[in-house]
Protein backbone atom coordinates (compact mmCIF):
# COMPACT_ATOMS: atom_id res chain seq x y z
CA UNK A 1 0.00 0.00 0.00
CA UNK A 2 2.80 2.41 0.90
CA UNK A 3 4.60 1.59 -2.33
CA UNK A 4 1.44 2.37 -4.30
CA UNK A 5 1.02 5.74 -2.53
CA UNK A 6 4.69 6.59 -3.05
CA UNK A 7 4.41 5.68 -6.74
CA UNK A 8 1.34 7.91 -7.12
CA UNK A 9 3.11 10.82 -5.37
CA UNK A 10 6.16 10.38 -7.60
CA UNK A 11 3.95 10.36 -10.67
CA UNK A 12 2.19 13.58 -9.55
CA UNK A 13 5.54 15.23 -8.83
CA UNK A 14 6.85 14.23 -12.24
CA UNK A 15 3.72 15.64 -13.89
CA UNK A 16 4.10 18.90 -11.95
CA UNK A 17 7.74 19.22 -12.96
CA UNK A 18 6.87 18.48 -16.55
CA UNK A 19 4.22 21.21 -16.45
CA UNK A 20 6.61 23.65 -14.77
CA UNK A 21 9.19 22.92 -17.49
CA UNK A 22 6.71 23.56 -20.32
CA UNK A 23 8.90 25.09 -23.06
CA UNK A 24 8.23 28.55 -24.47
CA UNK A 25 8.20 28.74 -28.25
CA UNK A 26 10.09 31.81 -29.45
CA UNK A 27 8.21 33.80 -32.09
CA UNK A 28 8.53 37.41 -33.20
CA UNK A 29 5.94 39.76 -31.82
CA UNK A 30 4.94 43.07 -33.31
CA UNK A 31 5.50 45.71 -30.68
CA UNK A 32 5.17 49.46 -30.64
CA UNK A 33 8.39 51.31 -31.16
CA UNK A 34 7.98 53.37 -28.03
CA UNK A 35 9.38 56.81 -27.48
CA UNK A 36 9.71 58.49 -24.12
CA UNK A 37 8.05 61.90 -23.82
CA UNK A 38 7.17 64.05 -20.87
CA UNK A 39 3.58 64.74 -19.96
CA UNK A 40 1.99 66.88 -17.30
CA UNK A 41 -0.91 66.07 -15.01
CA UNK A 42 -3.56 68.65 -15.81
CA UNK A 43 -7.25 69.17 -15.44
CA UNK A 44 -9.51 68.91 -18.45
CA UNK A 45 -10.43 72.53 -17.82
CA UNK A 46 -9.68 75.21 -15.24
CA UNK A 47 -12.72 77.37 -14.53
CA UNK A 48 -12.56 80.76 -12.75
CA UNK A 49 -14.97 81.55 -9.92
CA UNK A 50 -15.94 85.15 -10.70
CA UNK A 51 -17.62 87.80 -8.61
CA UNK A 52 -20.96 89.11 -9.82
CA UNK A 53 -20.75 92.52 -8.18
CA UNK A 54 -18.02 95.01 -7.47
CA UNK A 55 -16.86 95.78 -3.98
CA UNK A 56 -14.41 94.65 -1.33
CA UNK A 57 -13.56 91.03 -0.51
CA UNK A 58 -14.94 90.58 2.99
CA UNK A 59 -14.39 86.84 3.48
CA UNK A 60 -12.48 83.95 1.90
CA UNK A 61 -13.82 80.48 2.68
CA UNK A 62 -11.49 78.49 0.38
CA UNK A 63 -7.74 78.43 -0.10
CA UNK A 64 -5.27 76.79 -2.47
CA UNK A 65 -5.56 73.00 -2.41
CA UNK A 66 -9.08 72.85 -0.98
CA UNK A 67 -11.65 70.65 -2.65
CA UNK A 68 -14.92 72.42 -3.42
CA UNK A 69 -18.27 71.31 -4.74
CA UNK A 70 -20.35 73.00 -7.39
CA UNK A 71 -22.29 75.93 -5.88
CA UNK A 72 -20.18 76.12 -2.72
CA UNK A 73 -19.41 79.63 -1.43
CA UNK A 74 -15.68 80.34 -1.82
CA UNK A 75 -15.70 84.07 -0.98
CA UNK A 76 -17.96 86.99 -0.08
CA UNK A 77 -17.79 90.44 -1.63
CA UNK A 78 -19.37 93.38 0.18
CA UNK A 79 -20.37 96.79 -1.14
CA UNK A 80 -21.19 99.54 1.37
CA UNK A 81 -23.29 101.40 -1.19
CA UNK A 82 -25.70 98.47 -1.41
CA UNK A 83 -26.11 98.42 2.37
CA UNK A 84 -26.84 102.17 2.32
CA UNK A 85 -29.39 101.66 -0.45
CA UNK A 86 -31.12 99.02 1.66
CA UNK A 87 -31.35 101.41 4.61
CA UNK A 88 -32.73 104.14 2.36
CA UNK A 89 -35.34 101.82 0.88
CA UNK A 90 -36.32 100.56 4.34
CA UNK A 91 -36.99 104.15 5.40
CA UNK A 92 -39.01 104.85 2.26
CA UNK A 93 -41.04 101.68 2.75
CA UNK A 94 -41.80 102.66 6.36
CA UNK A 95 -43.01 106.10 5.19
CA UNK A 96 -45.18 104.59 2.45
CA UNK A 97 -46.68 102.16 4.95
CA UNK A 98 -47.68 105.13 7.11
CA UNK A 99 -49.17 106.94 4.08
CA UNK A 100 -51.10 103.81 3.12
CA UNK A 101 -52.47 103.43 6.64
CA UNK A 102 -53.55 107.09 6.70
CA UNK A 103 -55.17 106.78 3.28
CA UNK A 104 -57.15 103.74 4.44
CA UNK A 105 -58.31 105.67 7.54
CA UNK A 106 -59.40 108.61 5.34
CA UNK A 107 -61.28 106.25 3.04
CA UNK A 108 -63.15 104.64 5.94
CA UNK A 109 -64.08 108.08 7.34
CA UNK A 110 -65.28 109.29 3.93
CA UNK A 111 -67.46 106.21 3.45
CA UNK A 112 -68.99 106.75 6.90
CA UNK A 113 -69.77 110.42 6.11
CA UNK A 114 -71.21 109.45 2.72
CA UNK A 115 -73.68 107.11 4.40
CA UNK A 116 -74.95 110.05 6.50
CA UNK A 117 -75.06 112.33 3.44
CA UNK A 118 -72.49 114.72 4.87
CA UNK A 119 -70.11 114.70 1.86
CA UNK A 120 -70.53 114.07 -1.87
CA UNK A 121 -69.50 110.78 -3.53
CA UNK A 122 -66.60 112.44 -5.33
CA UNK A 123 -64.78 112.79 -1.99
CA UNK A 124 -65.03 109.02 -1.47
CA UNK A 125 -63.65 108.36 -4.95
CA UNK A 126 -60.73 110.65 -4.26
CA UNK A 127 -60.00 108.84 -0.96
CA UNK A 128 -60.14 105.43 -2.70
CA UNK A 129 -57.75 106.65 -5.40
CA UNK A 130 -55.34 107.88 -2.72
CA UNK A 131 -55.36 104.38 -1.16
CA UNK A 132 -54.57 102.76 -4.52
CA UNK A 133 -51.72 105.19 -5.19
CA UNK A 134 -50.19 104.64 -1.75
CA UNK A 135 -50.50 100.85 -2.10
CA UNK A 136 -48.85 100.81 -5.54
CA UNK A 137 -46.02 103.06 -4.34
CA UNK A 138 -45.43 100.74 -1.37
CA UNK A 139 -45.30 97.64 -3.60
CA UNK A 140 -42.86 99.35 -5.98
CA UNK A 141 -40.48 100.17 -3.13
CA UNK A 142 -40.71 96.62 -1.79
CA UNK A 143 -39.84 95.24 -5.24
CA UNK A 144 -36.94 97.67 -5.55
CA UNK A 145 -35.65 96.55 -2.16
CA UNK A 146 -35.81 92.90 -3.33
CA UNK A 147 -33.62 93.80 -6.32
CA UNK A 148 -31.02 95.48 -4.09
CA UNK A 149 -31.15 92.58 -1.61
CA UNK A 150 -30.49 90.18 -4.50
CA UNK A 151 -27.48 92.29 -5.50
CA UNK A 152 -26.20 92.01 -1.95
CA UNK A 153 -26.74 88.23 -2.01
CA UNK A 154 -24.80 88.04 -5.26
CA UNK A 155 -21.77 89.11 -3.28
CA UNK A 156 -21.32 85.40 -2.47
CA UNK A 157 -18.87 83.95 -4.99
CA UNK A 158 -19.88 80.38 -5.88
CA UNK A 159 -17.69 77.57 -7.20
CA UNK A 160 -18.67 76.99 -10.86
CA UNK A 161 -17.73 73.29 -10.78
CA UNK A 162 -16.56 70.56 -8.44
CA UNK A 163 -12.79 70.22 -8.21
CA UNK A 164 -9.61 71.50 -6.60
CA UNK A 165 -8.79 75.17 -5.93
CA UNK A 166 -5.53 75.95 -7.72
CA UNK A 167 -5.10 79.65 -7.09
CA UNK A 168 -6.72 82.45 -5.08
CA UNK A 169 -5.26 85.71 -6.46
CA UNK A 170 -6.99 88.01 -3.93
CA UNK A 171 -6.93 88.60 -0.18
CA UNK A 172 -9.42 89.97 2.31
CA UNK A 173 -9.80 93.69 1.68
CA UNK A 174 -9.02 93.51 -2.04
CA UNK A 175 -11.21 95.77 -4.20
CA UNK A 176 -12.68 93.81 -7.11
CA UNK A 177 -14.81 94.66 -10.14
CA UNK A 178 -17.79 92.69 -11.50
CA UNK A 179 -16.60 89.62 -13.39
CA UNK A 180 -13.14 89.55 -11.79
CA UNK A 181 -11.88 86.02 -10.89
CA UNK A 182 -11.65 85.24 -7.19
CA UNK A 183 -10.43 81.62 -7.42
CA UNK A 184 -9.31 79.19 -10.13
CA UNK A 185 -10.94 75.77 -9.82
CA UNK A 186 -9.60 72.69 -11.66
CA UNK A 187 -12.22 70.12 -12.58
CA UNK A 188 -11.85 66.84 -10.73
CA UNK A 189 -11.17 64.68 -13.83
CA UNK A 190 -7.39 64.85 -14.28
CA UNK A 191 -5.66 63.73 -17.48
CA UNK A 192 -2.12 63.39 -18.79
CA UNK A 193 -1.37 66.10 -21.35
CA UNK A 194 1.31 64.88 -23.74
CA UNK A 195 3.44 67.02 -26.04
CA UNK A 196 4.88 64.85 -28.79
CA UNK A 197 7.23 66.06 -31.59
CA UNK A 198 5.29 66.65 -34.78
CA UNK A 199 7.28 64.07 -36.75
CA UNK A 200 5.49 61.43 -34.69
CA UNK A 201 2.05 62.95 -35.28
CA UNK A 202 1.05 60.36 -37.91
CA UNK A 203 1.54 57.56 -35.38
CA UNK A 204 -0.59 59.22 -32.69
CA UNK A 205 -4.34 58.68 -32.66
CA UNK A 206 -7.20 58.42 -30.20
CA UNK A 207 -7.48 54.97 -28.62
CA UNK A 208 -3.73 54.25 -28.63
CA UNK A 209 -2.20 52.83 -25.47
CA UNK A 210 0.43 54.68 -23.43
CA UNK A 211 2.67 53.26 -20.72
CA UNK A 212 3.91 54.85 -17.52
CA UNK A 213 6.73 53.46 -15.39
CA UNK A 214 5.40 52.47 -12.00
CA UNK A 215 8.13 54.44 -10.23
CA UNK A 216 6.71 57.65 -11.68
CA UNK A 217 3.54 57.14 -9.64
CA UNK A 218 5.22 55.54 -6.63
CA UNK A 219 4.09 52.04 -7.58
CA UNK A 220 5.87 48.84 -8.54
CA UNK A 221 4.13 47.76 -11.75
CA UNK A 222 3.74 49.76 -14.94
CA UNK A 223 0.48 51.59 -15.56
CA UNK A 224 -1.32 51.80 -18.88
CA UNK A 225 -3.61 54.47 -20.24
CA UNK A 226 -5.51 55.38 -23.39
CA UNK A 227 -5.28 58.50 -25.52
CA UNK A 228 -8.69 60.17 -25.47
CA UNK A 229 -8.08 63.20 -27.67
CA UNK A 230 -5.45 64.45 -30.11
CA UNK A 231 -5.63 68.21 -30.62
CA UNK A 232 -5.43 69.31 -34.27
CA UNK A 233 -3.37 72.42 -33.60
CA UNK A 234 0.41 72.00 -33.43
CA UNK A 235 2.15 74.37 -31.01
CA UNK A 236 5.91 74.99 -31.09
CA UNK A 237 6.44 71.92 -33.25
CA UNK A 238 4.62 69.59 -30.87
CA UNK A 239 1.36 67.71 -31.04
CA UNK A 240 -0.77 67.92 -27.90
CA UNK A 241 -2.84 64.94 -26.76
CA UNK A 242 -4.76 63.95 -23.62
CA UNK A 243 -4.62 60.46 -22.12
CA UNK A 244 -6.76 58.87 -19.42
CA UNK A 245 -4.77 56.99 -16.78
CA UNK A 246 -6.19 55.61 -13.54
CA UNK A 247 -4.47 56.57 -10.31
CA UNK A 248 -3.21 60.03 -11.28
CA UNK A 249 -4.61 61.53 -8.10
CA UNK A 250 -6.53 64.76 -7.80
CA UNK A 251 -4.20 67.10 -5.94
CA UNK A 252 -1.01 68.01 -7.81
CA UNK A 253 -1.51 69.80 -11.11
CA UNK A 254 1.39 70.36 -13.50
CA UNK A 255 3.44 67.36 -12.27
CA UNK A 256 5.80 66.10 -15.00
CA UNK A 257 5.71 62.36 -15.73
CA UNK A 258 7.66 60.36 -18.30
CA UNK A 259 5.32 58.50 -20.65
CA UNK A 260 6.08 55.96 -23.37
CA UNK A 261 4.05 56.45 -26.56
CA UNK A 262 3.99 54.55 -29.84
CA UNK A 263 6.18 55.88 -32.65
CA UNK A 264 5.59 53.03 -35.11
CA UNK A 265 5.80 49.24 -35.01
CA UNK A 266 8.61 46.68 -35.31
CA UNK A 267 9.13 42.94 -34.69
CA UNK A 268 10.78 41.85 -31.44
CA UNK A 269 11.37 38.76 -29.29
CA UNK A 270 9.64 39.19 -25.92
CA UNK A 271 10.58 36.73 -23.17
CA UNK A 272 9.27 36.64 -19.58
CA UNK A 273 11.92 37.61 -17.05
CA UNK A 274 11.66 34.15 -15.40
CA UNK A 275 13.33 32.55 -18.44
CA UNK A 276 16.48 34.68 -18.08
CA UNK A 277 19.28 33.81 -15.68
CA UNK A 278 22.26 36.08 -14.97
CA UNK A 279 25.63 34.64 -14.00
CA UNK A 280 28.78 36.73 -13.63
CA UNK A 281 27.16 39.65 -15.40
CA UNK A 282 26.09 37.65 -18.46
CA UNK A 283 22.47 36.82 -19.26
CA UNK A 284 21.58 33.29 -20.33
CA UNK A 285 18.45 31.50 -21.54
CA UNK A 286 18.04 27.72 -21.57
CA UNK A 287 17.27 26.44 -25.08
CA UNK A 288 15.87 22.94 -25.64
CA UNK A 289 17.47 21.12 -28.57
CA UNK A 290 15.79 18.65 -30.92
CA UNK A 291 17.03 15.63 -28.98
CA UNK A 292 15.46 16.95 -25.76
CA UNK A 293 18.65 18.18 -24.08
CA UNK A 294 19.05 21.78 -22.94
CA UNK A 295 21.88 24.26 -23.44
CA UNK A 296 22.55 27.63 -21.87
CA UNK A 297 22.82 30.31 -24.56
CA UNK A 298 24.10 33.82 -23.82
CA UNK A 299 21.75 36.58 -24.94
CA UNK A 300 21.73 40.33 -25.07
CA UNK A 301 19.00 41.75 -22.91
CA UNK A 302 17.07 44.75 -24.14
CA UNK A 303 14.72 47.01 -22.25
CA UNK A 304 11.61 45.93 -20.45
CA UNK A 305 8.50 45.80 -22.61
CA UNK A 306 5.64 45.11 -20.23
CA UNK A 307 2.23 44.54 -21.73
CA UNK A 308 -1.15 43.91 -20.14
CA UNK A 309 -0.89 40.18 -21.04
CA UNK A 310 2.81 39.90 -20.08
CA UNK A 311 3.73 42.47 -17.41
CA UNK A 312 7.27 41.05 -16.91
CA UNK A 313 8.24 40.92 -20.60
CA UNK A 314 11.86 41.70 -21.59
CA UNK A 315 13.09 42.21 -25.13
CA UNK A 316 15.92 39.93 -26.32
CA UNK A 317 18.11 41.66 -28.91
CA UNK A 318 20.34 38.73 -29.90
CA UNK A 319 21.14 35.12 -29.03
CA UNK A 320 17.82 33.46 -29.93
CA UNK A 321 15.88 32.97 -33.14
CA UNK A 322 12.35 32.21 -34.16
CA UNK A 323 11.40 28.60 -33.44
CA UNK A 324 13.67 28.12 -30.40
CA UNK A 325 12.09 26.44 -27.40
CA UNK A 326 13.01 27.95 -24.04
CA UNK A 327 12.69 26.31 -20.65
CA UNK A 328 12.92 27.95 -17.27
CA UNK A 329 16.34 27.68 -15.56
Amino acid sequence: MRARIAGAALLALSAHQAFAQEPLLVAPTTVADEKAVFATVESVSVVPARTRIGGTVAQLTAKEGDRVERGQVVASVGDEKIALQLKSLDAQIAGLQAQLAQAQIDLARAESLLERGAIPRVRVDEARTAVNVANNAHQARVAERSVVAQQLAEGNVLAPTSGRVLKVPVTIGTVVLPGEPIAMVAEQNFVLRLRVPERHARFLKAGDSVRIDGEELGQRDARFGTIRLVYPQIEDGRVIADANVDGLGDYFVGERIRVWVSAGERPAFIVPSGFIATRFGIDYVRVQTKDGSVADVPVQRGRELPRPDRPDGIEILSGIKSGDRLVRP
